[in-house]
């Protein structure tokens, strides 16, 4: 089983990987003709949930995954925002969200590290 998770995992990430970086080539090659306007911010961001989701299977922690995945949404949607002309109601709404996701994910995760480091006594003298 945990092979093919790995395969599975390599194939979206590869496929992530794809998208973010040629989204209207990867369209091209699956459905037959190139992604444009629109399609094309909406292709990349599946390509950072397909490479979060890979990453995410492939390590074994939802917690990377998904925390990889509200990073680089919160940086790809507020490039989008400044640097193209796609911005609609609830671009700014969603880069927020995505960045407030982003801020908590790591806050609890430094949380249950240092719930799950042992406490050290006054006379310990290791670092």
């Amino acid at each position: 089983m945990k092979r093919v998770l790995l395969l599975a995992a390599a194939g979206e990430t590869a496929t992530g990987l794809a998208l973010l970086i040629g989204p209207a080539l990867v369209g091209r090659l699956l459905l037959g003709t190139e992604l444009t306007g629109v399609a094309v911010p909406v292709a990349r961001v599946l390509g950072i949930a397909l490479l979060a989701l890979g990453v995410g299977c492939s390590s074994g922690s939802v917690w990377l995954g998904m925390w990889i995945y509200t990073a680089l949404a919160t940086l790809y949607l507020a490039y989008v925002g400044i640097g193209t002309e796609w911005a609609g109601a609830l671009l700014w709404p969603a880069v927020v969200a995505h960045a407030a996701l982003t801020v908590l994910l790591a806050r609890a995760r430094i949380a249950d590290l240092s719930l799950s480091t042992p406490a050290r006594s006054e006379g310990d003298a290791t670092p």
